[in-house]
């Protein structure tokens, strides 16, 4: 028996040790101790960007999956990606209203979603748990999207990955597709490590929010005076006025319906069709309908937004606003919830939304280096079909103890092709007056312009990326590349919506758009007021809503382009217009602002931020620089239950810290037995 004088002190130090060990472990979220992000295999596998992979999809009963699309119904599959083979994974189409617009357009080219972990728990491809395989509907770019993610992630955005893909069914050809990562479970964990937050996808308008939204959307509620019926609608006030003027850069009021010079109306813009709406819809360019004043159109709730939109129809949870502290309150966003969440989970976030109204110690609330630099290059690329735009909608929102960010979604009508208006009012397009209307309408941005600190921040963020993409031609020289590549696929593809030649043009106007924005917007934060002239490009030459890219009587069947239905470019009779998931969602047409940008005076990126705090908002200058938790798969191995094996530093913190307090509790024990006896 040991008759140490010291044991007690020494047992006493051990499970102190222990104890406070455990307690870090226990608490590491709250003092600061996060869980890193992994790296997963299916990021330089799946979505190594230097070449168009290759995914057969092999099912005895194709046709008759096909044939019911629209029900968005599951199906199993085989799935050879790259040429490693994944049997017994499930299929759907996705887009949701859009998938009665492509049957009736006489395609079958479908928007695909592979869940490799819906009918085998814990089956994933790398790691990869839900595939997102888009159709590139209303893109002759057929890069929008892809251009849009891969600036979002190299700016430090947590952004889903893509590459491209061309399909093939049981062997035959079926066309190009951008495959896209599902923001799911190995999205989360990929950017957020093993304790991931929660995750919701806001939407008030019936369609864009999930599988199966959109399916009671009716075009016919569209109200042409006043926006979306009984869905949303803001009041409007009852007087008309003569037709406003645009006052934008380049060009003069029109009053008849966007289409050229002058198109006929009730038509989409670009396009030659006839009557319908007389004068074009409500709410384009220079047309009668709601009051114009300076900034806005006629016909559509708050006027037009630079790219598309025509005011904000969505309710006020969507658009991030504080209402009061019941849950039901938030019903578009917690019915829209993607990861499990609990009254607490609830509370908190409702909490988040409130201080993030008041405008007050955003710090607490905001993920603020993010989103941020989400909206810089969300801004860039000018795209109405969105938070900004009218439809409030196509974005995820990340909340992690009580910190909220935004993840993009959805870019295909970007570039400012939401309606492919007049080129000089998006490529022009206010850095620091994205939405139309007041800014405190949408907090999760309008926040940026309420202290001249938070402004500076932002053109600081905003001159680095410009920096990074036009120092040297690398955005323009991005595309070149990237049409490169998927050409020779491009022109093969039997399904695409858009000839050969019209991709051209679409990569053209591309190019040209991002070479003026890009200058357009380094004036603006030169405090240089002059527009950026656009000579004569044509938006809808990169696709749009109505004006190409996936419009009915245009290509899209297989075997070839030129399916049924009409002259391209045109809406038959009884046709539903494009809305989804994937960006094709109806609206009318062009709800240009005709506002002349708003640049920045005497703003200097070299100095250093510095603000008043006063809270005022500054004026536009500034000085500143799904399915079941998967299980672990056999023969064990580190898993991470929210897809694929852990690779990452989140997963070995977790087991050293548990392991310290295991050896340090035994030594202890040890230590103690062996002193007393």
């Amino acid at each position: 028996m040991s008759t140490s004088k010291h044991i007690d002190k020494i047992c006493l130090a051990a499970v102190a040790l222990t104890l406070v060990l455990t307690i870090l472990f226990m608490c590491s979220g709250s003092l600061g101790l996060t869980a890193a992000a992994k790296t997963v295999k299916y990021e330089s596998t799946l979505f190594d960007t230097s070449y168009v992979h290759k995914i057969d999809i092999v099912m005895d009963d194709w046709d008759s999956f096909i044939e019911s699309c629209e029900n968005e119904e599951y199906a199993s599959c085989t799935v050879v990606v790259d040429g490693k083979k994944h049997a017994n994974i499930a299929i759907r189409a996705k887009g949701n209203t859009s998938l009665s617009s492509v049957k009736s357009m006489g395609s079958q080219r479908y928007s695909f979603k592979l869940e490799f972990d819906h009918n085998e728990s814990g089956k994933s491809l790398d790691g990869l748990d839900k595939l997102c395989l888009n159709n590139l509907i209303q893109d002759n770019t057929m890069m929008k999207d892809y251009l849009a993610y891969r600036m979002m992630a190299d700016f430090g955005v947590d952004a889903p990955l893509c590459s491209f893909a061309y399909l093939t069914v049981n062997g035959e050809d079926w066309g190009l597709y951008l495959a896209v990562e599902g923001v799911e479970d190995s999205f989360l964990a990929r950017n957020y490590g093993s304790d991931t937050g929660d995750l919701y996808k806001p939407d008030s308008m019936s369609f864009g929010g999930g599988r199966g939204n959109g399916k009671d959307f009716n075009f016919d509620d569209l109200d042409f005076d006043f926006g979306f019926g009984d869905q949303g609608k803001e009041q409007q006030p009852d007087t008309q006025t003569e037709p406003a003027e645009t006052g934008l850069p380049g060009g003069e009021a029109s009053s008849q319906g966007e289409g050229g010079s002058g198109g006929e109306g009730g038509q989409f813009p670009g396009q030659s069709g006839e009557g319908g709406h007389p004068g074009g819809f409500p709410g384009q360019s220079g047309q009668g309908g709601q009051p114009g004043g300076d900034n806005q159109q006629g016909g559509f709730p708050g006027g037009g937004f630079p790219g598309g939109g025509f005011g904000g129809m969505g309710s006020d949870d969507v658009k991030l606003k504080y209402i009061d502290d019941d849950p039901d309150s938030y019903s578009n966003i917690f019915s829209s919830a993607k990861t499990d969440i609990s009254n607490a989970d609830q509370k908190r976030l409702i909490s988040s939304l409130k201080q993030l109204s008041s405008y007050e110690n955003l710090e607490e609330v905001l993920d603020m280096d993010k989103v941020l630099r989400y909206f810089v290059v969300h801004n860039f690329v000018v795209n109405g079909d969105s938070y900004t735009g009218s439809m409030i909608h196509n974005y995820y929102l990340h909340e992690k103890d009580g910190k909220l960010g935004m993840i993009p979604w959805d870019y295909n009508l970007a570039f400012g092709t939401f309606q492919a208006g007049d080129a000089a009012s998006s490529v022009n397009a206010s850095i620091d007056e994205p939405v139309n209307g007041d800014l405190d309408d949408r907090p999760m941005i309008g926040w940026i312009f309420s202290d001249e600190s938070y402004t500076e921040q932002y053109h600081a963020l905003f001159t680095e990326f410009i920096q990074r993409w036009f120092s040297n031609g690398e955005l323009e020289a991005l595309i070149a590349e990237t049409a490169e590549i998927i050409r020779p696929y491009m022109e093969k593809d039997p399904t695409k919506f858009c000839t050969t030649e019209e991709f051209e043009a679409g990569v053209e106007a591309i190019s040209d758009f991002v070479s003026l924005r890009g200058e357009a917007v380094s004036r603006q934060l030169a405090g240089d007021g002059s527009a950026v002239e656009t000579g004569d490009l044509k938006l809808s030459d990169m696709g749009s809503m109505g004006g190409g890219g996936g419009t009915p009587g245009g290509h899209g069947s297989p075997g070839g382009e030129g399916g049924p239905g009409g002259t391209p470019g045109q809406m038959p009779g009884g046709f539903t217009p494009p809305s989804g998931e994937n960006g094709e969602m109806p609206t009318p047409p062009d709800g240009q602002s005709g506002q002349s940008p708003t640049p920045p005076d005497g703003w200097n990126p070299n100095e250093s931020p510095t603000g008043n705090g006063n809270g005022e908002r500054p004026s536009p200058s500034g000085k500143g620089d799904s399915g079941e938790r998967p299980q672990p798969p056999e023969g064990g191995g580190n898993f991470d239950p929210r897809g694929g094996a852990q690779t990452g530093s989140s997963g070995t913190t977790f087991w050293m810290l548990l392991g310290v307090s295991v050896l340090v509790l035994a030594g202890g024990i040890l230590m103690a037995i062996k002193k007393k006896y």
